[in-house]
């Protein structure tokens, strides 16, 4: 599968907290969340089918932030997009809503690599105007 990089949209039913491994634990607000990161290792894209087997429970690995998130009960999968270019903080940054602070982000200066928004729509326009077209689900 090619490289690059993804945005998964996920939605939260309820508010909860979740402990993110080392990243400490952070309330989250019920509402959608936006998660940026880049698949730029020889599984390419793959990755993202890693974050669906995470979040629907058939893989119990935690590696990333992200699979806390993930692997809570409250959490649905809503889409992803990608695009074959290494853009992940660029997009991340670009993303309207609060910044999750620390998430997703402990190997460059962004703020966070998770955005909180409480509606879908805000979230799902800025997603296809940055991909441009890339939108998968």
């Amino acid at each position: 599968m090619d490289q690059g990089t993804y945005t998964l949209l996920l939605e939260l039913e309820t508010t909860t907290s979740i402990t993110f491994g080392a990243a400490g634990t952070r309330r989250l607000d019920a509402g959608y969340y936006a998660y940026t990161g880049s698949a730029l290792g020889p599984g390419g894209l793959s990755r993202v089918d890693r974050h669906r087997k995470v979040c629907d429970g058939t893989n119990m690995t935690r590696q990333w932030h992200i699979d806390y998130l993930l692997g809570a009960a409250e959490t649905t999968w809503v889409g992803f997009w990608s695009a074959a270019v290494a853009r992940e903080c660029d997009y991340a940054e670009t993303l309207p809503g609060t910044a999750i602070e620390g998430i997703g982000a402990s190997d460059c200066a962004c703020e966070s690599h998770l955005s909180y928004s409480s509606t879908r729509d805000r979230l799902v326009n800025e997603l296809e105007a940055i991909y441009n077209g890339f939108s998968r689900d």
